[in-house]
């Protein structure tokens, strides 16, 4: 049956698990987003999320024809995916998004990233063919994250009757960045984004980027922004009827009802008794990120050693929580950072510990509960990326703090520009600067902290997954 309502994303909403018996059973993802759009689906009639097979079990899944109702995984060939999320959505699109390349060293654009740009384009392609296999007419097909960037350029070939749009939940590349990539690689990169009717994202500071870099006069066609109040690209491919793309901001929030729910389980509760054992009557100043470069992780801890060096009042009064899980360990470069992470928090220890007190409690490992129990534990937060497309957690903390918590938030952060009246904002790179914020964070008088919590937990729900959702479906249907 025709589907009038479509999402399409690298991770789906379950996945199987496979028995030694030769048994398939669906698990149903974690996560706000999830979550969200799962429940938004679920009010659309025959609506249908399509989505790459992940695992081994996942593909066994497909082949087998098991599916479950409003999900189509897609069976791609394991190398291509692998140089598609691999090759080129983490080691370039995520490098270029977040300007995060060694620019002595990176990017070399040779010909195994041609190569791997061919499966990108080839993973785009299979996810466009299906997605016009199953859309009815006229249906509103929502696109996710830069792994999809080609897909609204190639669905608007296949079946140009859709109202399609693409949400990035990363930053967009300034202009000198996304310059970088070859010119046809970056052409190819924009045309396919403007293919949709809507390009989302968290921020004006991202969807001003992408504008910025949408600027193309080549063989391909043209493309400018128009100045419209309403943020519009005009395109034009050669020989094509002029069409536009409309660029809109929507800030993802988090539900607080789902959120305090699950901070109050009782794996969580017995979490937060362990962390209390631990921590004592110090402040507690909490991080929860992955080992992703971009989170800042090294110059948050450095800024905390400083803190210790320059404020020794602290020493023995405040323990600093660090949940780091690891992420894509499959990269060299990643598996370098955990380690440095590592190192770097036991140096730390090393340099300031006492027989009764632990400065660094740091978690290395995927471990929900307990940083959820850090959530309800925080005196000060501190969320201080480089470069983010939203940060949830900025967003997450306040929402859960028992006694309301202090947010020390980096300007790159893309929850920046909602929260910034109420955070003690720093320069990410400033380590210094960072240490005093802690600083003042750790001093803030109580009330003065609840009532910021309380504005900061306000602007943090404004906007959850199912309404989020919602809004850009609502909008595209009127476009």
């Amino acid at each position: 049956m025709a589907s009038q309502v479509l999402v399409a994303a690298n991770r789906g909403p379950l996945s199987y698990d496979l028995g030694d018996d030769g048994t398939l059973t669906a698990r149903r993802g974690g996560g706000g987003l999830v979550s969200g759009l799962s429940a938004a689906l679920a009010r659309q009639p025959d609506a249908l999320w399509i989505c790459a097979a992940l695992s081994d079990a996942d593909r066994e899944a497909v082949r087998r024809g098991v599916s479950e109702p409003g999900v189509r995984m897609l069976d791609i060939d394991p190398t291509t995916y692998d140089d598609a999320y691999n090759g080129i959505a983490n080691s370039v699109l995520w490098f270029t998004h977040h300007h995060l390349y060694d620019i002595p060293r990176e990017p070399v654009f040779d010909a195994e990233f041609r190569r791997q740009w061919d499966s990108y384009v080839a993973y785009n392609r299979a996810f466009a063919v299906a997605l016009a296999e199953e859309a009815g007419e006229g249906a509103a097909v929502l696109v996710q994250d830069y792994h999809l960037a080609l897909v609204p350029g190639e669905l608007r070939e296949l079946r140009p009757d859709l109202r399609i749009s693409h949400f990035t939940h990363t930053p967009w590349a300034s202009p000198e960045f996304l310059g970088m990539l070859p010119d046809d690689i970056r052409s190819q990169l924009v045309w396919g984004m403007l293919g949709a009717d809507v390009v989302g994202f968290h921020t004006w500071a991202w969807a001003d980027g992408f504008m910025a870099g949408a600027h193309i006069d080549d063989t391909s066609g043209t493309a400018r922004a128009t100045g419209d109040p309403r943020r519009r690209v005009q395109h034009q491919k050669r020989g094509a009827h002029i069409r536009h793309t409309d660029v809109a901001v929507y800030p993802l929030g988090v539900d607080a009802d789902e959120l305090r729910g699950l901070a109050n389980r009782p794996e969580v509760n017995d979490k937060l008794a362990a962390l209390r054992a631990e921590v004592g009557d110090r402040k507690a100043i909490v991080r929860v990120d992955r080992t992703e470069l971009s989170k800042n992780i090294l110059r948050g801890l450095l800024a905390y050693r400083e803190l210790l060096t320059v404020h020794p009042e602290w020493r023995g009064r405040v323990v600093h929580l660090t949940s780091a899980y690891p992420s894509r360990q499959d990269l060299a470069v990643y598996r370098s950072y955990t380690q440095a992470v590592r190192e770097l928090a036991e140096r730390i220890n090393g340099e300031f510990a006492t027989p009764d007190w632990q400065p660094v409690l740091v978690s290395v490992k995927d471990d929900f509960a307990r940083s959820l129990a850090a959530y309800r534990l925080a005196d000060v937060a501190l969320v201080n990326p480089v470069r983010d497309g939203m940060n949830l957690v900025a967003k997450e903390i306040p929402v859960v703090s028992e006694e309301g918590c202090a947010l020390v938030l980096s300007t790159g952060a893309g929850a920046y520009g909602e929260l910034r009246e109420d955070a003690l904002t720093v320069n990410p790179y400033d380590v210094s600067a960072t240490a005093e914020a802690l600083h003042a964070a750790l001093s803030m008088p109580a009330d003065e902290r609840l009532e910021r919590t309380k504005r900061l937990a306000a602007a943090a729900t404004a906007l959850p997954p199912t309404a989020w959702f919602t809004a850009q479906l609502d909008a595209l249907r009127k476009e």
